[in-house]
């Protein structure tokens, strides 16, 4: 026959599907984030959309405690602190604003990094922690605090529109007093297993490891993996000769935000890494690239955000000799910061003024300088001098200035403090760095649309890539050196609104188009590599490497091919584009330098979880992550209906005992009257 089935939680609880929990993270010294106890924290939702709503919750409320559905533009520092301070919140659900918040929003640091960088004690103490300069002077720190309740990001509007919809159907005071029960609720889980540093942490999970068959790792380190390549190819294996100059050029590709996993980084690293994909492109292209006497190195630094975590990676890796490059290799750093956000056409170039107090850097830093000046000129942009004696902006150069006195340059958009507004936030998205698209766009016409977004980049491409040739050892030829806004237009499609693109489904490996999903997120995590490292190492192979005539076991196997180079070259077979006019694909190998290098922080390698040399960021594990809202009874019933069961369940006990002692009367079987034997 048929049979059908019903979950009862079903009927009791609605899930929230599109959320994002604020999770613990820890470092050397402390914890910050949050978390909620073991089975969850549940309150009564009380929807707060002005500041004074937030009284009812904290004092007037009778029936506490709440779970506060905030509204996005009153996420702040201020209303965090007076939720942190009382027994009467359980948690906090934050509704995305929309538009963004007119005044702007940061949870980061004022002072990004401080004390990873460059500047100490000992060097520049009057640039050390942003003495001169407050580069983030909107940050709130929240980012960087602790708090002992669940706070989530509901990312979906329909999701936050039922909870205000239960609000309003139970929990709204009528007639001046308060709602009756029936109540709706909200149950927030997000505990975290890990808890006060990353060197408690670090030890209990390698006791864990050591002792146990099943170790439980309560914390895992953030890491993932830089991306690199060279404009002349280079044994990976092998150290290059200390005669040969290399000029290195970096950008980052990590953003971060108070939710989990929900970082668009569209000025804090989408524009700056987009341009630099798009400067390599336009060198590989020009005239005589492959004949110039200096190389030059393409580095993308994954982790920057947590105390520089990639930058010093390769350079604790270039010290140790475990890259193919050396410090002294490095004749000098270009590095592209923020450059999406541009005042009339300005690019500043940032320098170290402790290195140029040395003669010969002073010269070679006024070299790279005027080889930039001269590189802008037609290009639609004006790179400038900040003019004043100032520190370095937060950036992967300081690193490396650490370890060696190098010149170098950092191009941003801003001359001092920064003008994205939106920095290491949820709102640092396509329509923060101006990316606008007409209406009724189809998803392959938005990603062949040029934007203004991209040809103001493709405008700092074009004069980094020019600056490059000359400072290579180019002579003519930089002027036809041109970067290609319809490719950055489509990298900034894929990066910041959706991946999962005919363009990017066209360039990966065939087992690895899983990783294209809906709007990409570039938070650095803890498994690796993270979608955002897979794509623009593939990007980076489709705009400067070359299809090889190889089939696939030769491409997956390049050692065991003689026409294939694997300690100069990497071989991907990728998907290919679509056939037009049917539903195949022609895939193909392509070569290119693209290479991963590991970008965990040293401090990790050398054991040393109290390093205050070296990034010490871990991440907490946990069980579950939920978010689901129900109908509450009052006390007085959940105890009336308690009670009423132990009741029933008494009298079931005793009728059953009755019942069993007087059973051989109750169910003795009747005298057969002819029976003579009875």
């Amino acid at each position: 026959g048929c049979s059908r089935g019903n979950s009862v939680e079903r009927k009791i609880y609605i899930p929230l599907n599109r959320t994002a929990p604020c999770v613990r993270l820890l470092n050397a010294t402390h914890q910050i984030g949050c978390q909620s106890s073991l089975s969850g924290d549940t309150g009564v939702i009380h929807v707060v959309e002005k500041e004074e709503d937030l009284e009812w919750a904290l004092s007037k409320g009778p029936h506490p405690p709440y779970m506060i559905l905030l509204d996005g533009n009153l996420f702040s520092r201020e209303v965090l602190l007076q939720l942190k301070g009382t027994s009467r919140v359980s948690g906090l659900a934050v509704a995305v604003a929309n538009p963004s918040p007119s005044q702007g929003f940061s949870p980061g640091l004022k002072c990004p990094n401080d004390g990873f960088g460059v500047y100490s004690e000992q060097y520049g103490p009057q640039f050390a922690h942003c003495n001169s300069t407050v580069w983030n002077p909107l940050g709130s720190g929240i980012s960087y605090e602790e708090f002992d309740f669940p706070i989530f990001l509901l990312e979906d509007a329909n999701e936050t529109e039922v909870i205000k919809q239960c609000y309003r159907d139970h929990n709204v005071p009528r007639g001046g007093s308060g709602p009756e029960f029936p109540l709706c609720a909200l149950q927030l889980q997000s505990h975290m297993h890990a808890v006060s540093s990353t060197q408690t942490c670090m030890r209990r999970s390698s006791l864990q490891s050591t002792f146990s068959i099943n170790p439980e790792i309560v914390c895992d380190p953030l890491l993932d993996y830089n991306v690199w390549s060279t404009l002349h190819p280079i044994n990976s294996s092998g150290i290059l000769d200390p005669g040969k100059e290399v000029i290195v050029v970096a950008s980052r590709i990590d953003s971060h935000s108070f939710f989990w996993n929900v970082a668009p980084g569209a000025e804090g690293a989408v524009g700056g890494f987009v341009a630099l994909l798009a400067t390599a492109q336009a060198l590989h292209a020009a005239p005589g690239a492959r004949e110039l006497p200096r190389n030059v190195l393409f580095a993308f630094f994954q982790g920057e955000t947590f105390d520089y975590i990639g930058s010093s990676r390769m350079v604790f890796d270039m010290e140790q000799e475990k890259f193919p490059l050396r410090l002294e290799n490095i004749h000098s750093f270009l590095e592209l910061s923020q450059v999406a956000l541009r005042n009339d056409s300005v690019l500043w170039m940032h320098t170290d003024p402790v290195s140029r107090r040395n003669e010969s850097v002073e010269s070679q830093v006024q070299e790279l300088l005027a080889a930039l000046r001269d590189a802008s000129a037609g290009s639609g942009l004006a790179l400038r001098e900040v003019g004043f004696s100032q520190g370095l902006p937060p950036s992967s150069f300081q690193r490396f200035l650490r370890a060696r006195s190098i010149p170098g340059v950092v191009l941003a958009d801003h001359r001092a403090e920064f003008r994205n507004r939106y920095f290491q936030s949820i709102y640092d998205t396509p329509e923060n760095i101006g990316m606008r698209y007409p209406e009724g766009l189809s998803p392959e016409e938005a990603l062949e649309y040029v934007t203004d977004t991209a040809k103001a980049l493709a405008a700092v491409a074009t004069a980094l890539a020019r600056a490059l040739y000359g400072l290579a050892g180019g002579a003519a030829g930089a002027a036809a050196i041109q970067a290609d806004p319809s490719t950055i237009t489509r990298m900034l499609y894929g990066f910041l609104i959706q991946s999962n693109n005919s363009w990017f489904q066209s360039i990966i490996k065939p087992d690895l188009k899983g990783i294209l999903g809906g709007v990409p997120q570039h938070y650095v995590a803890v498994s690796s590599p993270v979608n955002t490292t897979y794509l623009v190492q593939f990007v980076l192979a489709n705009l400067t490497g070359a299809w090889v005539n190889l089939t696939k076991e030769e491409c997956l196997n390049p050692e065991k091919s003689p026409a294939a180079d694997s300690q100069l070259y990497e071989y991907s077979w990728v998907q290919g584009p679509l056939d037009p006019g049917s539903r195949s694909r022609s895939p193909g190998c392509v070569r290119s330098g693209a290479r991963l290098s590991k970008a965990l922080s040293p401090a990790f390698e050398l054991r040393q979880w109290g390093s205050r040399e070296y990034s010490t960021w871990t991440e907490s594990r946990w069980k579950d992550i939920r978010a689901r809202i129900f109908l509450v009874a009052s006390r007085e019933l959940e105890m009336l209906t308690l009670g009423l069961g132990i009741s029933i369940l008494l009298l079931s006990l005793l009728a059953t005992h009755a019942v069993s002692a007087r059973a051989h009367v109750l169910f003795s079987a009747p005298r057969d009257p002819r029976d003579p034997a009875r």
